[in-house]
């Protein structure tokens, strides 16, 4: 048994594991909770868009708005959920509780999904929607409560199960960790699309939302469950109160000081936080300084992160007026997120093991920061890419009715020809047993509908007599099917099948290019902005900026229902120029940023800082209090000296 230590209090605390092959038994239950939470959130995420289009028929504009708010939600309140764990739960409790809250959200979701709640008339279309969109936007906001909230926690919590003499196994749990992330992702996109393509209902048939949110919702459920069987044996860290506070509470002294001595009568100090000197220690100013400047750098970054999670909701989109027949395979629109997954974990090996160290051994200073910029821009790419995808898409797609005209079907089920005159229309030819379909300028708004169907079974019967009629559906494809008088006589012969709106004929595949190229910006991107911002944050302050790295993200995905409600643009193509577009000036000024930022070490900035705040002791001990008097009144001059040497 390994007993584990608070270095603070040197207490042994109630938590004890068994290790196996150096590493305790504890994260096992902390591994599968992450494989199956990130299974959970994955795979309610894949469907989510096409929950909110086809479950709630909103617009595609509104779903992708509705999406990114809660993408958005999601990386906003981890900042909560650290704030809980680090001064008042502990991060054990903020788990149990959140994975709570979470669970709820998930099963809340499920719920909503269920048509024949408020199916009365038995069509397949709730009667009262207003029932299902608030139960699945309390659900969302519940969900992103939970996932954000435990999002800083688990991975801290694994790494605390760790004793000094494991580094080497607390190492291999974050990659192990980070696998767990990639596999529960990439999974719950394959499996998740496959459930919510089932049909199922009571009353009617429908698309299984309501399974395709269950499962996530219980992988949630054993999620919760499977880290509270551990509980015995995890390593419980007090909480020891928040950094993020003690920052926030510095700098704000700092801007009410300097406001107050503003009058040209007091000294220029070198740096607005020099101004908080009066109240708090130099090392935490100097600290502070190192993360703001850290945080200048992530000014341009949101906007990367815009492009990067529309692949969940434009893409997706995209994908359901596109062919998922691959022959043997049939992928549905949003399965294709899972060649996002499989190329992360084919392309970060790559990246470490071959690509950078050749461009090292080619002579070129590949800096994170420049790795960061070539992401920015491989992600604009992929937005070209989507947009030429998009333009092929369009030339295949039906004309459907403005806002100002509506559509006229005509059917003729007789045996002759007929001809059809309309005001304002060219005579049109019917022939027999066909569908003819006329806009004309109206100032109704007429709905448009698509299939994702692959294959169904109709049943028709009466009495004892029935008649099965079996048939193929391409994605996107809408039929009108005539059902003469003799049908039990002769089934097959006597439903005529007329092709409304022709099936998709672009391929899926034509979507993996742009997500090479986002993927490739992501690991280019993201991994390497986690590793920048930790070697470049003090200490004790990893938390503040990872928290500032998460909020880029919430603020990227603020930007995309910003644009998606206010663009308006008519083609989609175009939108996905704009983004690009705007991804490749920013990735301009980044590079810019980039190019004047000097790399620091905190390790050696916070050692003068602690070594300088050693000599002053004993000066002040050697001192008498006139010198010491004199001392302060020459601080600041002392201090830019020192802030010179170090950089800041």
């Amino acid at each position: 048994m390994t007993d584990k230590k608070d270095p603070e209090k040197k207490k042994v605390n109630k938590g004890t594991s068994k290790e196996v092959f150096g590493y305790p038994i504890s994260i096992f239950f902390i591994v599968v909770n992450e494989f199956c939470e990130r299974f959970s959130y994955y795979g309610m995420r894949a469907v989510l868009v096409l929950y909110f289009t086809y479950f709630l028929r909103w617009d595609d504009d509104l779903a992708t708005s509705i999406y990114h708010t809660f993408v958005a939600l999601c990386y906003l309140t981890p900042i909560l959920g650290a704030i809980v764990a680090d001064s008042w739960l502990g991060k054990f409790k903020t788990i149990i509780y959140l994975s709570i809250v979470y669970a709820i959200g998930q099963v809340a979701m499920a719920v909503s999904a269920i048509h024949d709640i408020t199916d009365t008339d038995g069509d397949g279309i709730p009667n009262n929607m207003s029932f299902h969109v608030a139960l699945s936007m309390v659900g969302l906001f519940l969900i992103a409560l939970g996932t954000g909230g435990i999002k800083p926690c688990v991975a801290a919590f694994g790494g605390d199960q760790f004793s000094d003499h494991q580094d080497k196994q607390r190492r291999t749990f974050f990659s192990v960790f980070y696998l767990c992330i990639n596999g529960g992702s990439l999974l719950s996109t394959i499996i998740t699309p496959i459930l919510r393509a089932q049909e199922c209902g009571i009353k009617s048939k429908e698309s299984c939302y309501s399974l395709a949110f269950g499962v996530p919702a219980a992988l949630m459920v054993v999620a919760l469950l499977v880290f509270i069987v551990g509980s015995g044996m995890y390593y419980k860290d007090e909480p020891q109160g928040n950094i993020m506070l003690d920052v926030c509470k510095c700098i704000g002294f700092a801007i009410k000081n300097r406001f107050r001595h503003r009058s040209t009568r007091y000294p220029k100090r070198q740096h607005w936080m020099d101004w908080a000197e009066e109240k708090y220690d130099k090392l935490l100013i100097a600290q502070i300084k190192m993360v703001l400047k850290v945080l200048f750098l992530y000014i341009p970054l949101p906007m990367f992160w815009t492009l990067f999670d529309q692949k969940g909701s434009r893409w997706t989109l995209q994908a359901t007026t596109m062919d998922g027949n691959f022959g043997a395979l049939v992928i549905q629109p949003d399965q294709m997120q899972t060649v996002n997954p499989i190329l992360i974990l084919t392309l970060v090996p790559i990246m470490d093991i071959f690509i950078y160290p050749l461009i090292q051994k080619c002579g070129l200073n590949f800096t994170p920061l420049k790795r960061m910029t070539v992401g920015m821009f491989l992600a604009a790419i992929a937005f070209v890419c989507a947009a030429l995808v998009q333009i092929e898409i369009d030339k295949t797609l039906p004309i459907f009715p403005s806002t100002s005209q509506s559509q006229l079907k005509l059917l003729n089920m007789g045996n002759n020809s007929v001809t059809v005159r309309l005001p304002g229309n060219d005579p049109q030819e019917l022939p027999a047993t066909t569908v003819c379909h006329l806009t004309i300028n109206t100032y109704f708004i007429f709905f448009r509908f698509s299939s994702l169907m692959i294959r169904h079974t109709f049943t028709l019967w009466s009495d004892t007599q029935k008649c099965d009629f079996t048939m193929k559906f391409r994605f996107g494809s809408a039929y009108t099917f005539i059902i003469n008088s003799n049908l039990f006589s002769d089934c097959l012969k006597s439903i005529t099948p007329i092709q409304d709106i022709q099936p998709n004929s672009v391929s899926m595949a034509l979507q993996i290019p742009q997500y090479f190229f986002i993927t490739a910006g992501e690991v280019m991107f993201s991994v390497t902005g986690l590793e920048f911002s930790y070697s470049q944050a003090p200490s004790n302050m990893k938390a503040v900026l990872q928290a500032g790295w998460l909020l880029t993200v919430a603020i990227g995905n603020f930007i995309v229902l910003i644009v998606a409600e206010l663009a308006k643009l008519s083609k989609q193509w175009t939108e996905f120029v704009l983004f690009a577009s705007l991804l490749v000036a920013v990735c301009f000024i980044f590079s810019i940023m980039a190019h004047f930022y000097t790399y620091m070490d905190p390790a050696e900035i916070e050692a003068q800082f602690k070594k300088k705040g050693d000599d002053d002791e004993d000066d002040k001990s050697k001192r008498q209090r006139p010198e010491v008097e004199m001392v302060k009144r020459c601080s600041v001059n002392s201090h830019k000296e020192d802030d010179k040497q170090t950089r800041i």
